[in-house]
Order: structure tokens, then sequence, then C-alpha cells
């Protein structure tokens, strides 16, 4: 219990699965639904879900999609691709949330010229 983030045990899982069984059928059948291939297909889903797990900062999630994708057929190279995706779309979100810094700047700046 002095790791942030404890290793996957069966304990663990078992645990998960003995207190919300239903819960945790519905959320195993809603991943194997939402990872099937579809208009995008298995491999390309797992990169996607390695990108998202950077950005949602998962430990967990960028073990397990890494792994994933890799026996899904995403190379290494597409991975870290990927990971550059998601960090220049976190970038860009600062970036654009900038307009709300400026436009709250300007407010105070009109308040304090009337005041």
């Amino acid at each position: 219990m002095d790791a942030m983030y404890p290793s996957v045990t069966a304990e663990l899982s078992g645990l998960r699965r003995e207190l919300t069984p239903a819960q945790q059928a519905a959320f195993e059948a809603f991943g194997k639904a939402v990872f099937a291939d579809g208009a995008l297909t298995a491999k390309m889903k797992q990169i996607v879900a390695v990108a998202v797990a950077h950005v949602t900062q998962c430990p967990y999630c960028i073990r397990g999609h890494t792994k994933a994708a890799l026996r899904a057929g995403a190379t290494k190279q597409e991975l870290m691709e990927a990971v550059w995706v998601a960090a220049e779309m976190r970038a860009g979100g600062a970036y654009a949330h900038a307009t709300l810094l400026l436009d709250t700047i300007a407010g105070e700046e009109m308040k304090s010229k009337g005041a």
C-alpha cells in the first residue's frame, strides 16, 4: 500500500468483481464492444487509447493499452507518434483557452477604465 499506484493483482481484481459483479460484467462487455473492429481497426483503436491514456495520465491505461496495441500489431513508432499527437492536443487546449485569459483581462481593463 506504500506505492501511489499499486500493482494490479488477482486479489484486487477479484475484490472489484465480487463487490460489483454486474457493473464489472457490463464494463467488460462495453470494452469488448468498443475495441472490436469497426470503422476503425482494433489496432487503430488501441493506438488511440494509448494517446488518450497519456492525456488522462492513467498509468494503468498506459501500460494495458500499450500491451494491447502491440498485440494488435502497432509499432513502437506508431505508438510514440500517437503520444506526440496527444501532447500537441493537450498543449493546444492550454493555448486555445488563453482566449479566456485575454477576454478576462480585457474585461477587467474595461471595468477599471469605467471606474
